[in-house]
């Protein structure tokens, strides 16, 4: 038994087969919907093995076939006879042969033959997963080479999160050399250490943009210790870090912000990167724009400074979308409140997308919203979501039900904000968005 799919990505052979070489392949080929994920990548394709963590405390160990590697062209993993630990020997058979085959100067067909007795249906989408993800990346390094991008040095705080766990991943697959600023000691030479009481310039020796992604989670009941979290993880370790990737010369610093600075309901208005805060501000708003401050005036007036304004983040590995699909597989899902509250989101490819932009796009600096094009009201996305599920959307959450968890001034800033966002420096920039629609969006994330 097994499976064989092919597609042609737009990519010489060479390129394409490079990209599966570089620390972060694993990472970004993962269909986010897999309940797998990386313990260690092989160092190379010819040889070692790769383990992954499963369900259950189990690790597959997929070893790499150097009899069956060609260069450029093929490499095979397999699952040995001790290649599940925890479960008898030869239980889990599998050989997976990854092929290369050049079709033209510019494109390549990439093929998956997979042996094994999982059924054809449950590895399907997630091949074409990654077909699609591999073709955007490529697509995605390709513009920034075009623009003028060189294999550079990006130092990023947060790498092990959501957003950054993919944003390194990306980076590191497409040629470049990503240094995770950690708090601990360092365990690698692509690890430094940072406080953000006080960081040393040092650290950022070499590096050619710092992304600032770190910062305790929003999400949680807005008690004051909760606040002053929010508040003491952002602002502060901001303006300190911002200033010294300015003293080590460090030409751009990109850092995470939220949309939450239009505040958290400016009715039908469209929200532009020109649109002012609100004059009457809530808590998030006023914490937003006090980053966005913090950042500028770090960095001073030599470095180039890009503020994300981030939309909510779809990806089935955390965030709303993470918590909300638990509800929705078993048919519990359905909008909030009356549903009319705008949604602005971002898939995570997208957003990744966003933050490389801001790297190698010099004419990009302030504030970026990164939203999709297709705002959508919180009725859509619910329906949106539970086609994509297969399941029904027909029972509202009740406006109490956030608040019980978030408490009321939580609930409004965050489940019942409404912020009809538009991406209006993208879009004026020429930028490509992989998944402009929710409906698209939830399908590609979710299989």
């Amino acid at each position: 038994m097994g499976i064989r799919r092919s597609a042609i990505i737009e990519a010489p052979v060479d390129e394409v087969f490079a990209w599966f070489s570089r620390p972060g392949a694993f990472t970004r080929l993962m269909a986010p919907w897999v309940p797998i994920r990386l313990v260690s990548q092989a160092d190379s394709l010819a040889d070692g093995t790769t383990v992954l963590g499963l369900p259950g405390g189990l690790q597959w160990l997929a070893r790499h076939d150097p009899q069956a590697y060609s260069p450029g062209r093929r490499f095979v993993d397999e699952v040995a006879a001790d290649g599940v630990r925890s479960l008898p020997a030869g239980i889990f058979p599998w050989r997976h042969v990854h092929g290369f085959e050049p079709v033209d100067e510019g494109r390549t067909r990439v093929s998956d033959d997979v042996s094994t007795p999982v059924p054809e249906a449950l590895l399907a989408s997630a091949i074409d997963f990654r077909y699609r993800r591999l073709e955007g990346d490529l697509a995605a390094h390709r513009r920034a080479a075009e623009a003028g991008l060189t294999p550079s040095t990006v130092a990023v705080t947060g790498a092990s999160g959501l957003v950054g766990a993919d944003l390194t991943a990306f980076l590191s697959t497409g040629g470049h050399r990503v240094i995770s600023l950690v708090r601990h000691a360092p365990t690698g030479p692509d690890e430094r250490r940072w406080d953000p009481a006080a960081p040393d310039p040092a650290a950022l020796e070499g590096v050619d943009a710092v992304v600032h992604l770190a910062g305790a989670s929003i999400a949680g009941r807005f008690t004051q210790a909760h606040k002053d979290t929010i508040v003491g993880s952002r602002i502060e370790p901001t303006r300190l870090l911002a200033r010294a990737a300015a003293e080590a010369g460090v030409p751009v610093f990109v850092s995470a912000s939220a949309v939450g600075y239009y505040g958290r309901d400016r009715g039908d208005e469209a929200l532009t990167e020109t649109s002012s805060a609100p004059s009457e501000p809530d808590f998030l708003s006023e914490v937003v724009r006090q980053w966005e401050d913090a950042a500028h005036d770090g960095a001073g007036d030599g470095t180039r400074v890009v503020t994300v304004r981030t939309g909510i983040v779809q990806s089935p590995r955390g965030g709303t979308l993470g918590l909300q699909l638990p509800l929705f597989r078993v048919g519990l899902g359905g909008r909030l409140g009356d549903g009319r509250q705008w949604q602005p989101w971002v898939g995570i490819d997208d957003l990744v997308d966003v933050y490389h932009r801001a790297i190698w796009d010099t004419g990009l600096s302030g504030p970026v919203n990164a939203v999709a094009p297709g705002v959508v009201r919180n009725a859509q996305y619910t329906r949106a979501l539970g086609r994509a599920l297969h399941r029904p959307t027909v029972l509202p959450v009740p406006s109490f039900g956030p608040a019980l968890l978030l408490g009321r001034e939580g609930a409004d800033d965050l489940a019942f904000a409404s912020q009809r966002v538009r991406p209006a420096v993208l879009e004026e920039r020429g930028h490509v968005f992989r998944q402009p629609t929710i409906e698209g969006a939830l399908r590609h994330l979710l299989g």
